[in-house]
Parts: C-alpha cells; structure tokens; sequence
C-alpha cells in the first residue's frame, strides 16, 4: 500500500496511500459489526460481533473473514454486547494473536458475555447432536471455554481520554459512549495523519445510571451506528406506564415478569424500582427477584466505580454515586 516516487533529483520519495475500510458486519443489517481498517504497516480491526437473528445471519458465523485473522494485529472493543465482541473467540480460534484493546470495564463485562456465550454455543452443539437436527455429523459450537481463556489473555485495558499506540502508525483515543457501562467511541490516527471516529453504540444523556457519552470531536472520516436513529424515546412517558403497570397488577395481587438483557436493561429496571419504592409507588414489601446469574454477575462490576475509592470522586462512565443502594 505505499506508493514510490522520486523528486527532482531522482532520489525515491516515499508517500502512505490513504488507509482502506472494509465493512465486515454491521452494513446490510444491524448485527456483527467488524470494520476492518488497514494502513501501510497495520490492521486494525474495530469491534469483533457475532451475527444474530434469523438462521441466515448467523450462518455469516461460519464463514471466513476477509483476511487472515493472524494477519490483523489489533482488535478495538467499543463495548461488550455480543453483536460487538462476541466473535472474538472466534477469531483467535483461526490464529489472532494481537491485542485485544478497550476500556477497563468492558474488559471485565467481556469474561462474563464470553463464557455465557461459550456455554450456550456447546449447549446447541449437543443439543443438536442429541436430537439430530443439524445437517453437520457432529455439529460443533463456535468456539468453547478454551476459546475464550485464549482470548481473555489478549485483553489490554487502556484509560479513556489518553491516546495509545495500539499498531504501528496507529494512535487510538476511547471516549466514554453512554451505552452500557465500559462503552466507548474509538478515534484512531493513522500513519498518514488522517483521522477516523468510530462511534459504537451511543446511549442518550438521560440514562439513569451512566454519564452521557462524551461529545464528538471532530475526525476525518465519522463511522457512524444508526439503528435506532429514527426513533423518539419519551423517557417520561415510558416511566409513567412502567410505574402504572406495576401498581395495577400488583394491587389485584399479581406478579410482574419482566424480561430484561442482563446488560445494562437489568440495572436499569432495578435502579427504578428501587426509585419506584422510595417515592411509594410499589410496597417496600413487595420482593424483587432477579433470575439470571449472567446479571447478576454484570450488576456487580456495575458497582464496583461506586464501591471502590476513585481518586478524583467520580467515574468517567458513571453518574455521581448519589442515591446508589
């Protein structure tokens, strides 16, 4: 990728070609998002998901990337949901051997997320082949639990806010992105002083627990995720009807299920009961249970920027410690 050419004198004078972006996932559906981002001495590979959904996405799983998973030396996490890292074990199966770089908290979603992941891709493997439902003799998962041990090695968690070399020629900056607690928006600088801002997921500025995500400053090239941009959340409204569909089926004696993604959705639900409880508008007495030992396992890396000692008294993707039981 680099191109030669000589000044007056003859002598070769040697100039980077711009950096080239190969969409591997998250374009033609809103799933398995790997951008692929390759300069004159470097791949980068930004966010390493798994295709889910209908059976024809997740058949994109199996297929061979575009290059060699040996060749590309760096992969970027902007967050933990499985569309955004839950390849990777995956990846190092067919040979990555690079660095794994992202935020300290994601990386400590990450061993969570992945070995749930793990666990249900073996599950399915011997489901199948129980029941004899796969046309593959075996069927075999995607990758297993020593997958992910090789991957969770590879991990290097890096501060938001303070430029890191991550591969030669490449400068990477993490911004807190608001979206689930360790989420990042990623800014690289490449060999040839272009800049490319890759936003993940965005959350909004009214979510209760999270700071919201930190503006955008300004790159060459923006990657922008949209899937929920044409949408209007109504924050108000949504916790109004939450808080009258409680009251109602719990005056008449009943009980609510709420399903919930163990990510984020879960803390979000027990932070406004809790509030629902202060303010009166559901019993102190009424029990809260939480199935789900992936969340519960989430919920206490979510305490943990409030129950351990920060240096400067604050967090750079949570609200103030105010009011958190």
């Amino acid at each position: 990728m680099t191109s030669v050419r000589t000044d007056r004198a003859g002598v070769p004078v040697t100039r980077s070609r711009p950096a080239l972006l190969t969409f591997m996932g998250g374009v033609g559906t809103v799933t398995g998002s790997k951008f692929l981002v390759e300069s004159d001495h470097a791949r980068v590979l930004v966010d390493c998901g798994l295709f889910q959904g209908l059976a024809d996405l997740r058949r994109r799983n199996w297929r061979g990337l575009l290059c060699d998973a040996a060749d590309i030396h760096t992969v970027v996490v902007t967050h933990t949901h499985l569309d955004h890292c839950g390849y990777l074990p995956r990846l190092v199966r067919h040979g990555f051997r690079g660095r794994v770089v992202t935020t300290e908290f994601t990386a400590r979603l990450m061993e969570i997320v992945l070995r749930d992941s793990a666990k249900l891709q073996t599950e399915t493997a011997q489901h199948a082949n129980e029941h004899g439902w796969s046309k593959h003799r075996p069927a075999q998962p995607l990758y297993d639990d020593s997958d992910v041990d090789r991957t969770l090695k590879l991990l290097d968690p890096v501060p938001t806010g303070t430029p890191v070399d991550i591969a030669a020629g490449t400068e990477l900056t993490l911004h807190p992105a608001g979206h689930i607690l360790g989420s990042a928006w990623a800014r690289l600088t490449l060999e040839d002083g272009h800049t490319l801002a890759v936003s993940g997921d965005l959350g909004r500025p009214g979510h209760p627990l999270l700071r919201p995500p930190e503006p955008f400053s300004g790159a060459d090239v923006l990657l922008m995720e949209s899937t929920y941009g044409n949408r209007r959340h109504e924050e108000e409204t949504g916790r109004s009807r939450f808080a009258d569909v409680l009251a109602r089926t719990l005056a008449r004696g009943g009980t609510v299920v709420i399903p919930a993604f163990a990510l984020d959705r879960t803390e979000v639900v027990l932070h406004e009961l809790a509030a629902l409880r202060q303010e009166g508008g559901i019993p102190a007495s009424v029990p809260v249970y939480v199935d789900s030992p992936m969340a519960l396992a989430a919920l206490d890396v979510y305490r943990a920027p409030v129950l351990r000692s920060v240096p400067d008294g604050s967090c750079p993707f949570v609200r103030d410690a105010v009011g958190w039981t």
